[in-house]
């Protein structure tokens, strides 16, 4: 039994993503809808990834909850149900003030793993949450990893894999690429896409029910 069922006003995922629909099962949260948006994602002149962060899940939570309430408005009020939580996250990687591209050609994650070769590099996800009484809530959170000095063997390889596509730095950390981190600090689950530990504390923080499901064994 998941928690979004015993949370009056439901939650919706501002994404289409499997990595966080994965993050927030594990926590027991089963969203009732997933609403992906589309937005411009062009950092702005001189802007910091962080800013970048908490700007774009920001702007995603906002046009979920647009769109929703435009829905609302073209049903009976009977029929509406309990206005929603609409959550949106949206990661960011960075080699210094450097943001990273979420890689769709081959050449853009081939640069973007010799960037991060051998280096330190942060990762940074804005979490967004409007509330059912329309409040924004946001965080982010940073999380610094080193990878080791990659071979000219491991970047081939890994570029064939395709793991790299549509990854924020070009990799995944879950996947194949968990064999370039030598060192982590901070959150995992933040470079996977979701922190899950601040996901929860903002969502119960808000009143919606985590775990309830958690003490009944029914996650």
């Amino acid at each position: 039994m998941s928690a979004q069922a015993h949370s009056e006003a439901p939650l919706v995922l501002a994404s289409a993503s499997p990595r966080r629909v994965e993050l927030l099962a594990q926590a027991g949260i089963e969203p009732a809808r997933l609403l992906p948006t589309h937005i411009d994602e062009t950092p702005y002149k001189a802007e910091h990834p962080r800013s970048l962060a908490r700007r774009l899940s920001g702007e995603k939570a906002e046009r979920a909850r647009q769109i929703i309430d435009g829905e609302r408005k073209g049903q009976a009020e009977d029929e509406r149900g309990p206005a929603p939580f609409v959550l949106a996250a949206d990661t960011v990687v960075a080699v210094g003030s450097n943001v990273m591209p979420k890689a769709e050609l081959l050449d853009e994650a081939s640069q973007c793993l010799r960037m991060l070769s051998g280096r330190a590099h942060r990762v940074y996800t804005g979490l967004a949450l409007v509330t059912p009484k329309g409040r924004l809530r946001q965080r982010v959170v940073e999380t610094r990893v080193r990878f080791k000095r990659l071979t000219r063997e491991e970047m081939e390889a890994y570029l064939a894999s395709g793991e790299w596509h549509g990854k924020a730095g070009g990799y995944a950390i879950q996947g194949l690429a968990g064999t370039f981190v030598v060192k982590l600090v901070g959150s995992y689950t933040n470079v996977v896409g979701l922190p899950l530990a601040e996901t929860v504390a903002l969502l119960t923080g808000e009143g919606f029910s985590v775990h309830f499901a958690w003490a009944q064994g029914g996650v």
